[in-house]
């Protein structure tokens, strides 16, 4: 996928309406940068709005082998350049999903609260394609409660790994512990795209073991209605009940 169109989609993904303030959040870093240690995770202080990084942790270049200065220099073009041509796509898509899941599902009060995951394989400096975990926590929003300011933590993995690309959305609810809200795998769709999007909302809950009247109250919908959705899922996909689907799903790693 051409450089151009990565550009393109990227910013309808994070398209934004004001510029937020960056200066407490960039302070703030440099003075924990300072006293982590070299490991084999390093993090940036990412700005959708602005196609660039605002600040890079000292680990990148132990990391990647890749120095901060080039990332600064050449932001996210530069970025987007090494990430694996087969992971583009599903890059994307996972971005999309992201999006899409926090402006229409999550509350504008809850979004200070959500940590997102996502994968794909890297290019380093040696020429080499490592697999990279990135997990990014929102710091600024736009005026439209649209999360634009990250902080990023990138976790390098072994190559040999076969990771496929997944995005995941975790809420940090009153317990202090992050439950998660949304996955999806885009390498591969286990299941047919005659299954509606409400009924892949409901079946990824299935999967996370929420019961009819827990997915109804996350739905806003009735568990009348949660259980219409899982007699037509059944139905659809030819299988006799919804254990033998979330075993599936489960065995497979694999969501719609």
């Amino acid at each position: 996928m051409l450089l151009k169109n990565i550009k393109n989609l990227y910013e309808d993904i994070f398209m934004s309406y004001n510029t937020p303030a960056l200066k407490k959040h960039i302070e703030k870093m440099k003075e924990l940068d300072a006293f982590l240690p070299h490991t084999s995770t390093f993090f940036c202080i990412t700005n959708t709005q602005e196609l660039g990084f605002e600040y890079i942790s000292k680990n990148m270049f132990s990391c990647l082998a890749i120095e901060p200065e080039k990332f600064k220099q050449d932001a996210m073009h530069y970025f987007w350049s090494r990430i694996h041509p087969d992971d583009v796509e599903h890059w994307l898509k996972a971005l999309n999903s992201l999006m899409d899941y926090t402006l229409n599902e999550i509350d504008e009060q809850e979004r200070y609260k959500m940590s997102y995951t996502w994968n794909y394989r890297f290019k380093n400096g040696h020429d080499k394609y490592v697999n990279i975990v990135q997990n990014t926590t929102p710091l600024e929003f736009d005026a439209f409660m649209k999360p634009i300011i990250g902080l990023a933590h990138y976790t390098v993995l072994d190559p040999n790994i076969k990771l496929d690309v997944t995005a995941t959305a975790k809420y940090l609810n009153d317990k202090g512990e992050y439950e998660t809200r949304y996955f999806n795998c885009f390498n591969q769709k286990l299941l047919e795209n005659d299954i509606t999007n409400r009924e892949r909302d409901i079946i990824r809950l299935l999967v996370l073991n929420y019961s009819s009247k827990e997915i109804a109250g996350r739905l806003n919908i009735s568990s009348n209605t949660v259980d219409t959705h899982r007699r037509n899922i059944l139905k659809k996909l030819n299988i006799a009940s919804t254990g033998e689907l979330i075993g599936m799903l489960k065995i497979n790693q694999n969501l719609l």
